[in-house]
């Protein structure tokens, strides 16, 4: 008996000595890289170290130094200068579990690749640590990162585990292109529900606070965010910059707040931004709020050739539609407001006041162009229930049949503006005067025109201006089927009998001036030209007492010899010889 009591005692004494020098082996390079290439021979993981410590002032403390691991044929998942484990005596029924994994002064690279790691803890704690996520929805890059993930149960396609709870800061980040510096995110993960308590950043020389949950479905709940004193420009266009928004399922805003933002983009820019957004949902290229409200107002917008200076607007949602409460902005050297509602129900904007003063306004090169193309799918109709224009310059340049209207007065009553996706004059009435105009160099005073439209038909049932000796008036039609069969008439006395040269009749055989009687009818088409559709009549008389009458069939013009006065006792009256016609 005592000679086997003896022979345990050396075992253990020996099994003791083994331990100690294996402990003490493990501690230098050699023992390390011995471990760490048997991990690596026989497992599907590639690990090294140059060196493993342990200090009995902490004994449950093992620390790894200038630690690489990965998994085999991938890069690096974590290079590290120190790895601090902490055990505990879990070890003893799950050896991958630690009770803290510290990593400080490397990187650690997360993607779908690197999972699953083979090793848990109750906390991960990063301490100087670079921090990429390539090769997810959330393409992130962070350096300087301090902070914790607890637990920490990585498995495949969740590196950061199921159920967790995430307190980091970071000095810089860049997430899906965004710089941000001083970060600082608390919040937690619940089976793919992300909760952000608190995010917090310098973002675009401003600052960035707020609070925000991702559902597993990848929508988004924004209860809170602020944006201060953002400075952004982008290379990207107007609709490319907001088009994030409409990739997620959906975003829900309960507040929104920005304060003093400059953006600028290639064709668009926004100036000393304030905006208040509450309670709305983006989703499917749509939106619902039930209560929600929007105010925002700015020094300057500009989006393309637009350019709205102190623009104010104030609006509030409701499932029926936006309530436009106020607009007003100045714009091109004038003033514009209004107020009204935009009706889901018909996808029609209702405009209950309207007012235009003091406009500079020359109209784009492709007006015409513009006026022609169909509306958006959310704007199908647009009706002026109130209008109002005053001291209004107007200038069209198109070298064609340049015009100008000069300190522009009107007003209108339900002008309905928009049908079924078109621009027009489809219902309502107008009447609009001016102190003077020019068309195609022609300058007449005091035009003015009144109409009334219904489904039918556009009447024209007042049109006049002086000019520089006489009067034009005139009254016409135009019909509201696609084919726009127009009809005018038209009295001239006392002016010019070129006048209508200029406006594209062609030269009369007499001269000076007179009277004019039209009457023309034509189909005005976008698709085709005008000149051939035109049949109508044409007399003048002039001061001498010549007359002629011109006959339009299909835009061309057939002109007898001019009729001279009857001759009087005292003189024979001659006959002049007519001009040569234009064609």
């Amino acid at each position: 008996m005592k000679f086997i009591g003896k022979l345990l005692l050396w075992l253990l004494i020996a099994l003791l000595l083994v331990v100690v020098a294996f402990y003490f082996l493990l501690q230098t390079r050699w023992g390390a890289r011995e471990v760490s290439g048997w991990i690596s021979s026989n497992t599907d993981y590639h690990i090294a170290f140059d060196a493993m410590d342990h200090r009995f002032s902490s004994p449950s403390h093992i620390l790894l130094k200038n630690v690489t691991f990965g998994r085999d044929g991938k890069p690096a998942t974590l290079v590290a200068k120190t790895v601090d484990i902490g055990l505990s005596s879990r070890q003893l029924t799950d050896p991958l579990h630690a009770d803290t994994i510290t990593l400080q002064d490397g990187t650690l690279n997360l993607s779908p690749s690197t999972a699953p790691f083979p090793f848990e803890a109750d906390t991960l704690q990063l301490s100087n640590m670079a921090f990429n996520s390539p090769e997810t929805g959330w393409d992130l890059s962070a350096q300087r990162v301090t902070g914790g993930v607890s637990p920490w149960l990585p498995e495949a396609g969740n590196v950061l585990g199921k159920q967790a709870q995430i307190q980091m800061s970071a000095g810089s980040m860049t997430l899906n292109s965004m710089p941000a510096t001083n970060v600082l995110v608390q919040g937690s993960i619940d089976n793919g529900v992300v909760t952000l308590g608190t995010v917090g950043a310098d973002i675009a020389r401003g600052s960035l606070t707020g609070n925000a949950k991702r559902n597993a479905d990848g929508s988004w709940l924004v209860d809170s965010l602020r944006l201060t004193d953002i400075r952004m420009q982008s290379e990207k266009s107007l609709a490319d910059f907001f088009a994030p928004l409409t990739t997620v399922p959906s975003l829900t805003i309960g507040s929104l707040e920005v304060t003093d933002a400059r953006l600028q983009g290639p064709d668009w820019a926004i100036a000393d931004l304030d905006l208040s957004l509450r309670n709305i949902t983006l989703s499917k290229g749509g939106w619902n709020s039930d209560g929600g409200r929007l105010s925002m107002n700015a020094d300057e917008f500009i989006y393309g050739s637009l350019h709205l200076t102190d623009p104010i607007f104030n609006a509030e949602f409701s499932p029926k539609g936006v309530a436009l409460r106020q607009f007003t902005s100045r714009w091109e050297g004038g003033m514009v407001r209004t107020s009204g509602n935009w009706l889901r129900n018909g996808d029609a904007l209702v405009l209950d006041d309207t007012a235009i003063a003091g406009l500079e306004y020359t109209l784009p090169p492709n007006w015409k162009q513009l006026w022609m193309e169909s509306l958006p799918d959310w704007l199908q109709n647009v009706t002026l229930s109130k209008f109002t224009a005053s001291r209004n310059l107007v200038i069209d340049i198109d070298p064609a049949f340049p015009w100008q209207i000069t300190s522009l007065d009107g007003y209108g009553d339900n002008l309905q503006l928009a049908k079924n996706g078109n621009w027009g004059v489809w219902n309502g009435n107008a009447a609009l005067n001016a102190a003077a105009a020019t068309f195609n160099r022609v300058d007449v005073r005091r035009p003015s025109v009144k109409l009334t439209a219904n489904g039918s038909v556009v009447n024209i049932n007042e049109l006049s201006a002086f000019t520089e000796k006489g009067i034009l008036e005139a009254t016409a039609a135009v019909s509201q089927q696609p084919e726009r069969q127009t009809a005018i008439s038209l009295n001239g006395r006392g002016v010019p009998l070129n006048i209508l040269q200029q406006w594209g009749w062609p030269v009369l055989p007499i001269t000076g001036d007179g009277n004019l009687q039209l009457r023309a009818k034509g189909t005005v088409q976008a698709s085709a030209p005008l000149k051939p559709t035109v049949n109508g009549q044409l007399h003048a008389t002039n001061m001498a007492k010549q007359e002629v009458t011109q006959t339009m069939t299909n835009g061309e013009v057939s002109t007898p010899q001019p009729v001279a006065p009857a001759p009087t006792n005292a003189a024979p009256a001659s006959v002049p010889t007519p001009a040569p016609l234009a064609q």
